[in-house]
């Protein structure tokens, strides 16, 4: 385990969290921002990325589950993305649609910050938002996040407008 809330658990994702993973992405109104459900080859490189992020950095997306039922119901962590020309530090989530609208995104996405603000002492920490995804965008405002950029992402042959919220680290300024 890496990080504990309330009521969840982080850890990283192990190849047995492949069908709760795809139960996420292969949704369609999940994967809305993405312009469409995953295809198992896709979910599996999704995957994939993962575990080689845990070794090249020591984190990446993180299994997001349950400690009621020990059930996986998402995934969030910490990622560094290309963001213009730069790489970036970025808390990213995304939930099965079951476990909407019950906190749990604000709650794991909260944890990530104070990991990546306490234990990899990072200066700040964004995250970056596709401009028609307003619960993931209320979820950083929530995160104590405010929009400092925008850029235009190409993604599945659609030009995506993306925003990026962002949060410095007060005990580094």
């Amino acid at each position: 385990m890496i990080i504990e809330t309330e009521r969840l658990m982080l850890r990283e994702m192990v190849p047995d969290d492949f069908g709760a993973l795809c139960e996420i992405m292969q949704d369609e109104k999940t994967m809305y921002a993405y312009e469409g459900a995953f295809r198992d080859e896709e979910v599996y490189e999704w995957l994939t990325r993962q575990f080689k992020r845990y070794e090249k950095y020591g984190y990446g997306l993180w299994a997001v589950v349950l400690k009621e039922n020990n059930q996986m119901i998402g995934q969030c962590g910490i990622t560094m993305q290309m963001w213009k020309k730069e790489e970036v530090m970025e808390i990213g989530y995304l939930f099965n649609r079951k476990y909407w609208h019950q906190g749990y995104a604000i709650e794991a996405a909260k944890a990530c910050k104070k990991y990546a603000f306490e234990v990899l002492k990072a200066d700040e920490i964004c995250s970056i938002i596709r401009d028609t995804n307003i619960a993931s965008q209320n979820v950083a405002k929530r995160n104590g996040m405010k929009v400092v950029d925008t850029w235009v992402k190409h993604y599945r042959g659609v030009d995506m407008p993306h925003f990026r919220y962002v949060i410095k680290n007060v005990d580094k300024e």
